[in-house]
């Protein structure tokens, strides 16, 4: 009984994570991609023009899922717009969304973390939290059933109390918001989804070949 009820958890915990490496442009986390524009592999990750580059899945990785941690390791590089849209999650049919946006000011980006449920929305944005372009950083966006917060590299930039409902399953764009506006210029490395509030100590690292 005792080894049953282990098997049982470890295959919910494998069953509330998925893992999307950014290393080809067939699959990535085992789903099929929509290649639009000229996105290129280089050094296992994609690049993004910041025109006309992006990619589409028919999945929404965080459906369902009443507590998350969404967590992106990605590179803005130089020259790209004032606006830039990198990751976008949304339900089918709906309004209802997740996105990971970033603003440049002055040469550098702040991050812009965005989650919406009906009429319910939370923006997280501090432009006095400045970060250089053409690095590698690991942000992340967490959600514990009553406080949205984002980070970048592990620290805590911004927190809201919100009330988020589930979404349902939908669809995900990545190096432009959804609707094919905002391109992102720069890179992506891997995204992580959890159906549960991370703590900080469990966050994504930046890989060593990163640095």
């Amino acid at each position: 009984m005792k080894w049953a009820l282990l098997l049982a958890s470890a295959a919910l915990a494998a069953d509330a994570v998925e893992t999307w490496r950014f290393d080809s442009l067939d699959k990535i986390g085992g789903h099929a991609v929509k290649v639009e524009g000229a996105p290129r592999v280089v050094n296992g990750t994609v690049v993004f023009d910041g025109v006309k580059d992006a990619l589409f899945f028919d999945v929404h990785p965080l459906a369902g899922a009443e507590t998350w941690t969404w967590e992106v390791i990605f590179r803005p590089d130089v020259g790209g717009a004032a606006e830039q849209r990198f990751f976008h999650l949304q339900e089918e049919g709906a309004d209802t969304r997740m996105l990971f946006e970033i603003r440049v000011i002055d040469g550098k980006w702040c991050l812009d973390s965005y989650a919406h449920w009906g009429t319910a929305g939370q923006a997280l944005m501090d432009r006095a939290k400045l970060h250089e372009l053409g690095k590698w950083h690991a942000v992340q966006a967490v959600y514990d059933g009553r406080e949205f917060r984002n980070y970048v590299d592990g620290v805590l930039e911004g927190k809201k109390e919100v009330a988020l409902k589930p979404q349902a399953a939908g669809r995900t764009s990545v190096g432009v918001r959804i609707n094919r506006v905002n391109y992102f210029k720069g890179a992506v490395y891997s995204s992580r989804f959890t159906k549960r509030a991370l703590n900080v100590s469990e966050f994504e690292k930046l890989p060593a070949g990163l640095r």
